[in-house]
């Protein structure tokens, strides 16, 4: 298993229809040496759903995971914009 944790975060907002979805996934280790990875899905402020998937080994986690991100990126998913506590106009 790779020692670093593969996570992310990406949300989808759009105003005017009143939508504000995020969708999370990472490549986490199971119980039993397997690799896992899990998705979190839902409207921002909720909890959300959760869906995990069981693998054999971490390269047939991590190929689900590059394949489900790039759905959602053809969706209209992106990283949150980052905002500092620190901005000047704040």
């Amino acid at each position: 298993m790779n020692p670093h944790p593969t996570y992310l975060y990406i949300e989808r907002t759009q105003p005017s229809k009143n939508m504000a979805r995020f969708y999370a996934l990472s490549i986490e280790p199971s119980l039993f040496g397997q690799a896992s990875l899990v998705r979190r899905w839902g409207r921002i402020g909720t909890t959300g759903r959760e869906k995990i998937h069981l693998f054999e080994d971490e390269a047939a986690a991590l190929a689900l995971f590059l394949q489900v991100a790039r759905q959602k990126r053809q969706r209209g998913y992106r990283p949150r914009p980052f905002r500092s506590n620190h901005s000047p106009d704040a």
